[in-house]
């Protein structure tokens, strides 16, 4: 291999390549997880926090091993398990009136394993059409809860897309530095308003009381800021009308395909793309060369 290769937004030269390889052959007795730390700590490949992005590397690790470039040790456990849902009770009773009543609505931030992570995943599970059975890297989820305490909403913001070509036209960055930012962006990748609650212009406050705080949240739980947020609306389930009327801006279309779509075969429904800045000056941000 001459060329660079970049994964999991880290470029690899056919050194790194080499590296990986005599590791694997040096240490048979080592799994998985113990090659991607020791990548890790060898490249000094850490989180704002300081933390190692084993995560990341172990499926930087994968990806390398599909291109037939390593052969990584057998997995110990298979790599689609997904997170079991608990069955949370919980108050599905008709909540119908104007939003006036309900206030404040209040975001509480989910954190993980607590029992408002598990309430916060059984309504996901239930009634987002999606379904939502976990997440990998940084994320943000919250609960919105009425006057009463009572849950009317849930959102998750999580990574941004690796790529998308109505985006990057409209923020203007190349490849450099889309690998570079991206992590300066976020994408709200789920937002439900449980069926049981019908209040006009509910989503479009929940949605502008996320924005307001979410920069901040962001940065005291990774030690970094965000500047933009993108989301895609499926067409031939939703118009969009929450995401208009909190100014959310509408910028493009995708093409109907999915990110294994390799060969141009598989179908899905197209999605509206919709971004919503939090600084004035992000495109500068997300361009910058360092």
């Amino acid at each position: 291999m001459s060329r660079i290769l970049t994964i999991q937004g880290r470029e690899l030269s056919a050194v790194d390549i080499k590296t990986i390889s005599n590791l694997i052959a040096d240490n048979p007795d080592w799994h998985r997880t113990r090659l991607s730390k020791e990548l890790c700590e060898r490249w000094q490949w850490r989180t704002p926090k300081g933390l190692l992005k084993d995560m990341a590397c172990r499926s930087m690790l994968r990806k390398l091993e599909q291109k037939g470039l390593v052969t990584l040790p057998a997995a110990r456990h298979s790599g689609n398990r997904q997170r079991r849902i608990p069955d949370v009770p919980h108050d599905c009773n008709l909540i119908e009136t104007g939003l006036r009543n309900l206030r404040p609505i209040q975001l509480i931030p989910v954190q993980n394993r607590t029992a408002v992570d598990d309430l916060f995943h059984c309504l996901m599970d239930r009634y987002h059409y999606l379904g939502c059975k976990g997440h990998v890297g940084e994320h943000m989820k919250y609960m919105a809860v009425d006057s009463e305490n009572r849950p009317v909403a849930c959102l998750l913001f999580g990574s941004a897309a690796w790529k998308t070509s109505p985006r990057d036209r409209f923020i203007g960055w190349d490849g450099a530095a889309r690998r570079r930012n991206l992590n300066l962006m976020t994408n709200n990748t789920r937002f439900l308003i449980l069926p049981w609650i019908r209040i006009p212009h509910l989503a479009s406050h929940i949605l502008g009381l996320s924005l307001r705080r979410l920069s901040r949240d962001w940065r005291d739980k990774y030690s970094h800021n965000i500047c933009l947020v993108e989301t895609f609306v499926d067409r031939s389930q939703f118009a969009g009308t929450c995401y208009q009327a909190a100014n959310w801006i509408k910028i493009g279309s995708s093409k109907g395909r999915t990110r294994q779509d390799r060969y141009h075969r598989i179908q899905v429904s197209i999605k509206d793309i919709y971004v919503y800045p939090l600084t004035t000056n992000y495109k500068k941000l997300l361009c910058a060369q360092s």
